[in-house]
């Protein structure tokens, strides 16, 4: 027998075994007269992973995206101090002018977000304190106090599904000494 032959014989072999591995139910009826009825079943099986996906800024949906974004303000000298919100500079944040995106997912439950960062914003030795950070919302993703309080999204059906902003802004309410004053802020999304 040649080799051609004995690759296709055994590919026959195969082809012929193929359905004796995998069958569905079948059912057969018979009668001499009136309605047959036959049925056969097919049972489905779908696995969801658990999830829980957190984006503020630059991001990428259900996706890791490393992009971390900047917010500055420059406050003109002659409005240092004086009560009046300082917006942020027109590159600040993914959608620029101090906003960014905010996505919070989960498919297992409620989620706590928490923000957490240095004492304060420092230059040197000098600071300026968090509670002058104000953070305008859109959208329902409530914003964690930075350093303190969490915030908390509750699921519904098991699941926490949030696409809003933050615009970030400075109170300027105080008069810090000259410097530029740099802090990083860390949510952390935890979901049971």
């Amino acid at each position: 027998m040649t080799f051609r032959k004995i690759v296709l014989a055994s590919a026959v072999m195969v082809a012929g075994a193929l359905p004796l591995g995998a069958h569905a139910e079948s059912n057969v009826t018979t009668a001499a007269s009136g309605t047959l009825t036959a049925t056969a079943r097919v049972n489905f099986t779908i696995t969801i992973p658990r999830l829980l996906f957190l984006q503020v800024g630059t991001g990428t949906l259900l996706a890791a995206n490393g992009t971390i974004d900047m917010i500055t303000f420059t406050p003109g000298v002659s409005v240092i101090g004086n009560g009046t919100p300082v917006t942020a500079t027109a590159a600040s944040g993914n959608l620029f002018n101090g906003q960014v995106t905010v996505r919070i997912i989960s498919n297992v439950g409620g989620v706590t977000l928490a923000a957490t960062g240095p004492a304060n914003l420092v230059s040197g030795s000098d600071t300026i304190p968090w509670t002058q950070i104000s953070t305008a919302i859109t959208g329902g993703a409530t914003h964690p106090t930075i350093n303190g309080s969490n915030a908390s999204f509750t699921a519904a059906s098991g699941v926490v599904n949030i696409n809003g902003t933050w615009t970030y802004s400075y109170l300027n309410t105080i008069t810090p000494a000259a410097g530029t004053y740099t802090g990083q802020v860390l949510y952390t999304a935890t979901s049971p």
